[in-house]
């Protein structure tokens, strides 16, 4: 009774902790009234979620095989459906779990590179029961289990709608260090540096830009308008286990600006004990170099009870001047990461889950490196300090029938910077942003019939507090934005079905009124492997400043500055998709073929037009609305494996972003209805061979159709629309592993990165250069060589 007193005033500490930070930020009335509507919902959470459930001498054992060579495998990860019981295989294959709930269980088996198997077993009482479990490789992982379609677990086949999935295998294949380089490697999405001086990097997704796009972080909207400046560079890939993404609307889920899609960085949770470092360093031709170092270990308790994951990294960049010019095209970087996610199983069914970490990023472009910014003819120098962290206490009932989530997330941004030109000793600024998301999940399956129901409920409250300060352009931004939700969906499926019809309703304290998007999406398998889809959703953009706001850029020898229209009106979207996904086993050879259709209208769509010049020669820039803009297109993605020696993947996008209104962004320039930094036509491809035992070769590829791109007025004498070169942008990897000792292994590699050294060759030069004019590849061609030690 004691110690279960104790869970239960843990729980309300708990509670507490996760709605006291958005209430302390709340002014607005109306906020604070749905907040307290979440508040009673997050204490009507039962203190008997916590309580321990009553053990048996109950025991299973057993071991975990392959299919096809009967070799014993470890660190196979075995857990009792339903609950948080579970275990890993030991070196030889072996597993026992104890004090286990008797009667009927369902044992599941999941392992990296393996189809997850489930098998029904019986545990009595007294009685020590042996199952010997049997998995079967896979070429590749066409059947993850998801989180960000649904907001829960899912198998992919199964998902209402298309979730691509970017495991670390990528990572190490292509030898990418961070989240950015990553996502250039899936249909529809890519990503490209904007700014010739810091390097700012932005996702499309579909054609749309970055702000149409939502990145979490675990499934939290974290990333604000700051963060998402630099973010996607500043995430290493040494804290990251996957990246989920879903393309196309999904406001319905995640709230404002999923437009385009949703990008889940789900951070690594530790499964086993285990260190590994790494190092990658690359040098290209200049001598410029870039090297990376990573280290990270996990640690779990034998019952599997707590565990934790650490992670650091650390990156070095030096510039590079591609043009000799003296002013760089690629900036100086030096970025460290620290950090480590922690869980403790509370009960059989619940777990309480704790991640944090701290990023120091700093970087700097332009000339003169060694003299203060300042001293520089141009130079952009950012110097960040990010603090995040999340909690988070899930809960499912025995049945599996009930789940319940509750969870804090939080995001602190320090940032010192200087944008500026001609020597402006006023160019300095400061910028703080903090982001808070807290919220409440309830799921609860039912029967229906001949089909399984999904009910999920939530409420969701997300803050953001921006001020952003540079006095010498007499700019100072401050901005508290207050957002409200709540939502619900249901899902009717079996395994030729799903029907799935949600909404959220949302306050926006910009917004008059409350704004309510709806989803609805249908799932048809008419034979097996073959999935159909048909989806609808609706999203919005609140009138607000976004990351190109607060991001200035050197042109003519002066800076462009955004300010917003003063009528500027909310953004809204209607999108929708169709999707064919077709499997296929040829005995070893596996083949997945998926071609997706989608459309989206924009209505009252935000656009960036020229507004003069201030007295001190700065470019003034305005966001307005235009009527009207729409994108359309195909993705198609195919992938063919044999076995572990061959597998790749090809991924193609054909798409048109147009307005509906021919747009004028300079009185120089036409009128026209093309979205500018655009291409019609990308795509991309992956290849690995193993011809020997413990030797890969991996192929990767990037191609970039022609788009146009803005060129304002500085280093030519007036702005202009530039169509740009395809560009064909082939790396390779060679990787041999050499196992030291048991599961010890040591992995050495070494590559090319952009073999054909693909690099925009109409660069401006000298320090009336337009920063923003930059496009392509923004790597030369580079050799690297890697070390990973993994023990």
């Amino acid at each position: 009774m004691e110690s279960k007193h104790k869970l239960n005033i843990a729980a309300f500490r708990l509670r507490f902790f996760f709605v006291f930070l958005p209430l302390h930020f709340s002014k607005d009335i109306l906020m604070k009234k749905l907040i307290k509507l979440l508040v009673c919902l997050l204490l009507l959470i039962p203190s008997y979620f916590i309580n321990a459930q009553e053990q048996y001498d109950a025991h299973l054992v057993g071991h975990v095989v392959d299919e096809k060579t009967g070799e014993h495998l470890p660190y196979v990860t075995i857990q009792i459906k339903g609950t948080d019981i579970g275990t890993i295989t030991d070196e030889t294959g072996h597993y026992f779990l104890k004090n286990l709930p008797v009667g009927k269980q369902t044992v599941v088996a999941t392992y990296v590179g393996y189809e997850t198997e489930e098998l029904p077993v019986v545990i009595k009482e007294n009685v020590t029961t042996e199952l010997k479990i049997v998995i079967h490789e896979l070429s590749q992982q066409l059947n993850d289990v998801v989180v960000t379609a649904n907001r829960h677990e899912t198998k992919r086949q199964e998902a209402a709608t298309i979730v691509n999935v970017i495991s670390p295998k990528l990572f190490e294949t292509t030898g990418v260090s961070c989240a950015a380089d990553a996502l250039n490697y899936q249909p529809g999405l890519r990503v490209e540096n904007t700014c010739s001086n810091c390097g700012k990097t932005e996702l499309r997704i579909n054609g749309l830009q970055g702000q149409y796009s939502q990145i979490l972080m675990d499934s939290r909207p974290v990333f604000s308008s700051l963060a998402s400046v630099y973010g996607l560079e500043q995430v290493p890939t040494a804290m990251i286990d996957r990246i989920e993404i879903v393309r196309g609307g999904g406001s319905a889920m995640y709230g404002a600006n999923a437009i385009a899609g949703v990008v889940n960085i789900i951070t690594k949770e530790p499964v086993r004990n285990f260190v590994n470092i790494s190092n990658v360093t690359g040098v290209n031709e200049r001598g410029a170099y870039d090297i990376n170092t990573e280290l990270n270990g996990s640690v779990t308790s034998e019952n599997r009870k707590i565990g934790a994951y650490i992670f650091a990294a650390h990156r070095t960049r030096s510039p590079y001047d591609r043009d000799k010019d003296g002013f760089s095209e690629v900036p100086q970087l030096r970025s460290t990461t620290a950090g480590a996610r922690v869980y403790f199983r509370t009960s059989t069914s619940s777990k309480l889950t704790l991640e944090y970490h701290h990023i120091t990023d700093f970087r700097r472009g332009g000339n003169n490196f060694e003299l203060p910014p300042h001293e520089a003819d141009i130079a952009e120098q950012l110097r960040h300090n990010i603090d995040a962290g999340s909690l988070a206490f899930d809960w499912m009932s025995a049945d599996s029938r009930h789940f319940v989530s509750a969870y804090s997330a939080v995001q602190h941004i320090g940032r010192d910077s200087y944008f500026g030109a001609g020597k402006d000793p006023n160019a300095y600024g400061t910028s703080t942003d903090i982001t808070s998301n807290t919220g409440l999940q309830y799921r609860f399956s039912y029967p229906c019939g001949k089909m399984n129901g999904d009910l999920s409920v939530g409420a969701e409250y997300t803050y953001n507090g921006l001020h952003d300060r540079m006095v010498g352009y007499n700019r100072d931004i401050q901005q508290n934005v207050h957002v409200a939700g709540v939502y619900a969906q249901n899902e009717w499926k079996n395994k030729k079905w799903s029907v799935l019809i949600g909404a959220r309703l949302e306050k926006h304290n910009m917004l008059k009124k409350p704004v309510c998007n709806p989803r609805a999406t249908v799932r048809y398998t008419p034979i097996d492997g073959l999935v159909l889809r048909v989806g609808y959703s609706s999203g919005y953009r609140a009138p607000q400043a976004y990351d190109e706001d607060l991001h200035v850029a050197a042109v003519n020898g002066a800076v462009s500055l955004i300010s917003l229209a003063s009528d500027l009106r909310p953004e809204y979207s209607h999108s929708a998709t169709a999707s064919a996904d077709w499997y296929r086993r040829f005995g070893k050879w596996e083949l997945n073929l998926t071609g997706e259709g989608f459309y989206t209208y924009l209505k009252d769509v935000f656009f960036l037009r020229e507004d003069g010049h201030d007295d001190e020669g700065n470019l003034l820039l305005t966001r307005t609305n235009a009527p009207g803009a729409w994108v359309g297109g195909i993705n198609f993605e195919a992938r063919l494996a044999y076995t572990t020696l061959l597998s790749l993947q090809l991924g193609y996008t054909w798409q048109q972003s147009r307005y509906v209104e021919p747009q004028q962004w300079s009185p120089t320039v036409a009128p026209q209805k093309r979205m500018l930094r655009t291409p019609d036509h990308y795509a991309y491809v992956l290849l690995d061979i193993q011809p020997v035992r413990n030797f890969t070769i991996s192929v990767n590829g990037k191609i970039t159709g022609s788009m146009l791109v803005p060129h304002l007025q500085g280093y030519i004498v007036q702005d202009e629309e530039v169509k740009t070169p395809t560009f064909w942008d082939f790396g390779i990897r060679l990787a041999y592993d050499i196992h030291i000792y048991k599961h010890y292994c040591l992995e050495l590699s070494a590559g090319i990165k952009n073999i054909l050294d693909q690099f925009q060759r109409d660069l401006d030069k000298g320090d009336n250069r337009d920063a923003n004019y930059i496009y392509g590849p923004t790597q030369a061609r580079t050799y690297f060589v890697g070390v990973s030690l993994k023990l």
